[in-house]
């Protein structure tokens, strides 16, 4: 077993795919695949199982994974450190994002790291609100922007960037013309919600619960796992949702999508930094918070 068998092992569960994998670490399908058997061999049992098209972790490689992340995690902060020490900041820096955060926010925030660190590479892990915090508590990521408050005690936050939720209706929707609803409006007409561990949902149900309100009494329709999904149901006529104006401002520019506010409904939340309250910070990780608070402050 190496480090560099443990990265290939990892790429292959990311991406459900030894072809997918093998083409971002530059080998062949059977090289991925002669890897992973010698992983096996080692470890003396099955990591990965071939369902229909995908490459699925059996429950010891599901084990492995996480050990190998953090394992992966490890080496690269050893790296920035020993670069630091020569006084440059090299490495690879992976940061946690929700979905807002992760296509709308950090992309231009990392991109403008890397102008100013040339020696940095980056990556971005996306997931819902609820897996990167967990990823976090685990140890897998050092930082992420999320778009909830956690309870966990070992997770810190502070605010980041401030959002406004918006109603999102359909070209044609009667509501445009008044641009405004009353909240029993809203709760005759079919909802799409994001899937549970969403911020976004939560911040509805947060709002909600502050007009004495919740989910509950919406006329839910369906649940769909991502915004992207939600725009989609609204376009194809499934129902209407409340969601992220950034995620919207395209659609609402070009006329695809309208915004509606809901009388007496507060729409706006916050996107927070978020890392482990107990653990020490990478170099490089450090110095993108330090980044990213320098961004916000000018």
């Amino acid at each position: 077993m190496d480090l560099w068998q443990l990265h290939i092992f990892c790429k292959v569960i990311d991406l459900k795919s030894f072809s997918k994998a093998g083409s971002v670490v530059h080998l062949s399908q059977p090289t991925v695949s002669s890897h992973i058997k010698d992983l096996e061999a080692y470890f003396e049992c099955r990591l990965i199982d071939r369902m229909a098209k995908e490459a699925v972790p059996t429950k010891a490689g599901e084990l492995l994974y996480g050990y190998a992340r953090k394992l992966i995690a490890l080496k690269e902060e050893t790296e920035a450190a020993m670069a630091e020490f020569h006084g440059r900041l090299k490495g690879r820096l992976v940061v946690g994002g929700s979905t807002i955060p992760g296509v709308y926010i950090l992309p231009r925030m990392m991109g403008a790291f890397v102008a100013a660190y040339p020696e940095v590479t980056t990556a971005i892990r996306i997931g819902d609100t609820e897996s990167i915090i967990q990823e976090i508590a685990a140890g897998l990521l050092e930082v992420g922007i999320v778009g909830a408050k956690s309870g966990l005690k070992q997770i810190q936050q502070e605010p980041f960037v401030e959002d406004e939720l918006c109603l999102i209706v359909p070209v044609g929707n009667p509501w445009i013309k008044t641009g405004e609803i009353r909240l029993a409006e809203l709760k005759a007409v079919p909802f799409i919600i994001r899937e549970a561990g969403s911020g976004t949902l939560a911040s509805i149900e947060k709002n909600l619960g502050r007009v004495s309100s919740s989910i509950d009494q919406l006329s839910v329709v369906a649940e769909m796992g991502s915004t992207a999904a939600v725009i989609q149901g609204i376009k194809g006529g499934i129902g209407v949702s409340i969601l992220s104006r950034m995620a919207v401002a395209e659609d609402i520019a070009a006329g695809t999508l309208m915004a509606v506010s809901v009388r007496g409904l507060s729409m706006k939340r916050y996107f927070y930094l978020t890392c482990h309250r107990r653990k020490t910070l990478s170099p490089l990780s450090r110095t993108f918070l330090d980044f990213l608070q320098r961004q916000i402050s000018d």
